[in-house]
């Protein structure tokens, strides 16, 4: 996958970032699951594991709030509705339909692209060069924080905190 013109390293290591975590066994699972069950927004988890792994330290309440009013439109009046469609037609038999369904997945993915370009633009640059320990332990600090108490001990925040912890070991 090829980068826009002129598009932000920082806007472009989010996506990728989250194109590769995302990707490992178990994480998609995990992340849907939080994402249905729980009500969280995969891409703010996503954003959230990145400040901690980057090196842009730890998110506060406030942080979490801000970042959530900035992608909530999106969320709520594009990629929510998208995602609806999408998962409509799946169990729709006839060719011509799944390819439809195709199209709307690849909106609904451009769409994500957009909330990851406009939470980057937010993150601020790495404050240090922490080892990976603190990485480690600022990502899954905030994925904590974002999920809240009841969630953070979930079997699915268990399983996004060992993938990250192999993820930064490779």
């Amino acid at each position: 996958m090829t980068e826009p013109a002129g598009e932000p390293p920082d806007e472009a290591a989010l996506w990728h970032f989250s194109l590769e975590f995302y990707s490992r066994p178990g994480v998609s699972e995990a992340l849907i699951a939080l994402q249905d069950r729980a009500g969280r927004d995969v891409n703010l988890i996503l954003f959230a594991l990145w400040l901690g792994v980057s090196g842009r330290g730890r998110l506060t309440s406030d942080g979490i709030e801000c970042a959530d009013r900035i992608v909530r439109p999106i969320r709520a009046e594009i990629v929510e509705p998208l995602r609806e469609l999408r998962r409509k037609l799946r169990a729709e038999p006839d060719t011509e339909i799944q390819r439809l369904r195709e199209g709307v997945k690849a909106l609904e993915l451009a769409a994500e692209r957009i909330v990851q370009r406009r939470l980057a633009r937010i993150a601020g640059s790495p404050v240090s060069d922490a080892d990976l320990a603190s990485r480690f332990a600022a990502a899954y600090a905030n994925l904590a924080l974002y999920l809240g108490s009841e969630m953070a001990g979930s079997p699915e925040a268990a399983t996004i905190g060992e993938a990250l912890e192999a993820f930064l070991a490779g």
